[in-house]
């Protein structure tokens, strides 16, 4: 099975977004992300943009697999959105 692409907006001190990496990880899922608050200038700029172009209320971690926008640390839609059964 082809995973789908997982892309997540997170911030470097956020304990959900932390967990949402180490969750990711330990189910073996790859994944990208950009700590968005480590950014500076314009770069900052476009990437909250760019959140909250998913998520209108810009909140931490945004999280997108395939076309499914998940926001905060839901592990029972990651599962579903990545077809996880356990």
């Amino acid at each position: 099975m082809v995973q789908k692409r997982v892309r997540m907006y997170t911030l470097s001190t956020c304990s959900h977004c932390k967990a949402a990496k180490r969750w990711m990880s330990d189910h073996g899922i790859e994944y990208d992300f950009t700590d968005v608050d480590l950014l500076e200038g314009k770069d900052r700029t476009d990437m909250i943009n760019e959140v909250r172009s998913y998520n209108p209320n810009c909140t931490f971690p945004t999280i997108l697999i395939g076309d499914e926008v998940i926001v905060g640390n839901d592990e029972s839609k990651l599962k579903n959105a990545l077809d996880i059964k356990d």
